[in-house]
């Protein structure tokens, strides 16, 4: 079965690290934790608190009441939500996974879920692991990357100031293919 460590590892390189960028309707954004999105989250007090720091951004990464809250809200609020740990191939489970933190558990799972020829009605339910398991990993990953791919568009056409971001997307995408 997949591993939430390794998968939290490899979306935690790809995220990067503290980022307040206006036109990310995300807003302010730490290790892929949008405010706008989770504004209720208990890591924020830690952040400010930071933030009065000359050290700031970078101190966030020293302190580890933080980085603990991150791998536990991921792993409550995505990768259990998921059922990541149900999932046969580590690949496929770390894809979807880094996906839903990317743009939310729903979609990846509704993407996951085309990608298998399911009903997508984002929840990963026991049809949809049982052919996510089933299905040869190479060929999910190559589908569920078109799928993303797709859906990035989609997000560029439909908000012109999200190009910006669009190449990375596409190389976060591609370089979770081959791991």
């Amino acid at each position: 079965m997949a591993e939430f460590a390794s998968a939290y590892t490899a979306t935690c390189q790809a995220e990067g690290g503290y980022v307040n960028d206006p036109q990310d309707p995300g807003g302010e954004t730490y290790q892929g934790i949008a405010r706008k999105l989770n504004s209720k989250w208990d890591g924020w007090i830690l952040i400010d608190r930071a933030k009065q720091e000359s050290a700031f951004p970078a101190n966030l990464d020293r302190i580890p009441e933080l980085q603990e809250k991150i791998k536990s809200f991921f792993e409550i609020n995505y990768w259990n939500k998921l059922r990541g740990g149900d999932m046969t191939d580590q690949r496929i489970a770390q894809s979807i996974f880094d996906f839903a933190v990317n743009a939310g558990t729903y979609t990846s799972a509704k993407l996951a879920q085309l990608t298998v020829g399911e009903k997508p009605d984002g929840i990963i339910g026991p049809e949809t692991l049982k052919k996510i398991n089933a299905t040869d990993p190479g060929t999910f990953l190559a589908r569920f990357s078109l799928h993303k791919i797709a859906r990035y568009i989609s997000i560029c056409e439909q908000r012109p100031d999200s190009k910006k971001y669009f190449f990375g997307w596409v190389k976060r995408t591609l370089e979770g293919v081959g791991s």
